[in-house]
């Protein structure tokens, strides 16, 4: 038992560290050391011994501590944060309302397994994506939602579902889009072959299209490779995200529907990366007026935690007990992680993603207009991507952009993204595009033959 002294020494602490994330959450860049830094060199160099040699390592950034948009390294840079986790930490890196929810969960209930018991957040959790959906889309019923720990378990259960609902194998994806890397999300993923080379065979009967192009479905694979009548779904990115962030042409989704409706084929949106307001609406549909039959969320929808949704139309949702289930999955520590991030997302933080994504989309367009290493500036909302003219070039930009305190991340061939934490200010979003900007021209300037 705490003595009272203990007591009063823990909340000191507790204030002391609220006042430091407050703190580094106004701070600028500041590089105080070339990184990677000692300390970083150390850690890196004493884990790789013992991490699987598949992740990835973008560039040596060790991480220390991170706050609204800011991250501090070991060595006590401090960066700007436009990559989010990958698009993951929504509402900014340890938002105050999601850890006091974090923490008091953490202490009533962890663990019990939703999928054979009861506890209060659950469906809650499913009650409050459904509100979500019936707003965003009117008039389509019930919703019901099956919870996961990651987009790509999402993914998994939704080619389960879809099969099971309309007694249909085969399936239809896109060129270049990305839906994990699990076997079956992965027979779905054409982004980079590097992600299927060696895992083969892989899930038969799925089917690519080219992205953006309708007709495609049709005079590609309908013509030739499969019976529309044996197509289960056709799944799609609203918005390419690994693939490039690539914006499809305004009909393209629409005529997906089109087809799907008269074909008996379920159109499953994934929007794992474009959701929960990334592209300045709660969902990246919501742009083009489409409304799905299934959808994948995962990301933004929990701040970081392990946490994803395969929602769809209450009257798919005919699989019975024990088709599907899973042990961890809607975690009651993660579930209240996500009630609080919806709360700031709708408190106002979608609205911010709509007009500070503008603004930095603007600023990068103005900024960039003729630039002799970028080719094109495009997105929706904070989901920004820059397209260099080569892979060479997007390469040594994202690099100089590290060791200059802007954290971004490369996507598609030769694509630079900007998915920052929706809380971004307009303050730190002309920083981004400023520091930039200057790493582009630095780079051409330097890479010129």
């Amino acid at each position: 038992m705490l003595s009272e002294g203990s007591v009063t020494v823990e909340a000191a602490e507790a204030d002391a560290n609220q006042l430091a994330r407050q703190a580094l959450a106004k701070q600028p860049i500041t590089i105080v050391t070339e990184p990677p830094g000692p300390l970083a060199r150390a850690l890196i160099d004493r884990e790789r011994p013992y991490v699987s040699p598949s992740l990835v390592d973008c560039y040596p950034l060790a991480v220390r501590r991170a706050s609204g948009c800011m991250v501090e390294d070991l060595d006590g840079n401090i960066y700007l944060d436009c990559e989010a986790g990958v698009a993951t930490a929504s509402t900014g890196h340890c938002h105050p309302a999601v850890a006091a929810a974090i923490a008091e969960q953490a202490q009533v209930l962890i663990h019990i397994c939703g999928t054979d018991f009861h506890y209060p957040g659950y469906g809650a959790l499913c009650e409050r994506l459904a509100g979500l959906a019936q707003r965003a889309f009117a008039n389509t019923g019930g919703w019901q939602s099956f919870l996961t720990n990651s987009g790509t378990e999402g993914v998994e259960a939704a080619i389960k579902l879809c099969r099971y609902a309309t007694r249909r194998s085969h399936l239809i994806a896109f060129r270049g889009g990305f839906h994990g890397r699990t076997l079956g999300s992965l027979s779905l993923t054409a982004s980079k072959s590097k992600y299927r080379k060696h895992f083969g065979p892989l899930l038969p009967g799925v089917h690519h299209a080219t992205y953006g192009v309708a007709d495609s479905v049709e005079k590609e694979l309908f013509a030739h490779t499969v019976a529309p009548e044996d197509v289960a779904a056709i799944v799609v990115e609203p918005i390419q995200g690994e693939g490039g962030y690539v914006v499809p042409p305004a009909d393209f989704l629409l005529r997906l529907r089109a087809l799907c409706d008269a074909y008996g084929i379920l159109l499953v949106f994934d929007e794992v990366q474009t959701g929960m307001g990334r592209t300045g609406r709660m969902f990246a549909s919501e742009h083009f007026g489409v409304v799905p039959d299934v959808m994948v969320l995962a990301k933004g929808i929990a701040s970081g935690m392990p946490l994803g949704a395969m929602m769809a139309k209450k009257e798919l949702m005919t699989w019975p007990a024990g088709t599907h289930g899973s042990t961890i999955a809607g975690n009651p520590v993660c579930i209240a992680a996500a009630m609080a991030t919806i709360d700031l997302l709708e408190g106002g933080l979608v609205e911010n993603s709509a007009r500070v994504g503008a603004l930095l989309k603007n600023e990068l367009s103005v900024s960039l207009a003729g630039h002799t290493a970028v080719e094109e500036v495009r997105g929706l909302g904070l989901m920004i991507g820059v397209e260099m003219r080569t892979p060479e070039l997007a390469d040594a930009v994202a690099q100089l952009c590290f060791r200059r305190g802007l954290l971004v991340l490369e996507c598609g061939k030769k694509t630079i993204r900007f998915a920052p934490p929706l809380l971004l200010s307009e303050a730190q979003a002309a920083a981004a595009a400023q520091v930039f900007t200057q790493a582009c021209t630095d780079v051409a300037r330097d890479l010129r033959p």
